[in-house]
């Protein structure tokens, strides 16, 4: 067996033999050390997760960006149709060798992209010196959600959750603060408009929201304006966080919101 070149040996801390999938994996675990940056609190970046904008980033200086999703739905997808295709007419449990290799192949594929997404957002934020992510988040909302037979299958089981972990853990390393926030009607109110933005299961009597989405991935505020729905949400964390971090909001406008920057991990 050839090792990796790569190596520290007098930094490994342990080794994991791992079974997975018929084979055996060895991992290497040594201790990383911190690498904290020059970051600025103040300047906050904010993340609504989807599907096909898997990240939609936008922050309090002006700037914004989605991560694409339509190659991680693809796979995972394929994935999910060719070991139902393998499946058909078989007892129930089936497992077999060829299944497993697509298994490992498909979480290969899974790992990398979370691994691309996560370091490109703080990346980003290194770049800009922000000091502070708000990430939208409902605990159980996946396994809670029902977006129908189609959706339910992309959205369960792409693995945002590891992504949410793995930037987590990438913070920590440089010295961000991840904040998780309660993202409950942030898609619904209009940022622009400064809609109020109560928490899950907190909505006031007859409360509204000023504009609306006329349709997928476009909202409209109540001045008639056009914005990309899920910057419009990312937004709105920024909002529900902006009090109690003492932040300033001058740098979100229409034009932040309109046309974010797309990122294909993939050909970037």
């Amino acid at each position: 067996m050839q090792f990796p070149t790569n190596l520290r040996w007098e930094s490994i801390k342990e080794l994991r033999i791992l079974p997975r999938h018929g084979v055996f994996y060895l991992e290497w675990v040594y201790a990383k050390p911190s690498q904290p940056h020059p970051l600025d609190p103040t300047k906050v970046l904010a993340i609504d997760h989807g599907v096909d904008n898997w990240l939609t980033c936008v922050s309090n200086l002006g700037h914004s960006f989605i991560i694409d999703g339509p190659k991680v739905k693809s796979f995972n997808q394929g994935y999910n149709q060719e070991v139902a295709r393998l499946r058909t007419n078989k007892p129930q449990g089936f497992w077999s060798r060829h299944l497993s290799c697509i298994a490992e192949k498909r979480n290969r594929k899974m790992r990398d992209a979370v691994n691309k997404a996560a370091l490109w957002v703080v990346n980003s934020c290194l770049e800009h010196s922000i000091g502070r992510i708000i990430f939208g988040w409902n605990q159980g909302q996946k396994q809670e959600c029902n977006l129908g037979k189609s959706n339910n299958q992309n959205f369960v089981f792409i693995s945002t959750e590891r992504l949410k972990e793995r930037m987590e853990e990438l913070c920590q390393h440089y010295g961000i603060e991840f904040i998780e926030v309660d993202e409950a009607y942030s898609s619904q109110a209009s940022s622009l408009d400064g809609d109020e933005l109560p928490n899950y299961g907190e909505k006031p009597d007859r409360w509204q929201p000023s504009g609306k989405r006329v349709k997928r991935g476009l909202y409209q505020t109540a001045r008639g304006w056009l914005v990309n729905a899920d910057a419009n949400a990312a937004a709105n964390l920024l909002r529900k966080v902006s009090r109690t971090l003492g932040l300033c909001l001058k740098g979100l406008s229409r034009g932040v919101l309109t046309a974010p920057l797309r990122v294909r991990l993939w050909t970037v």
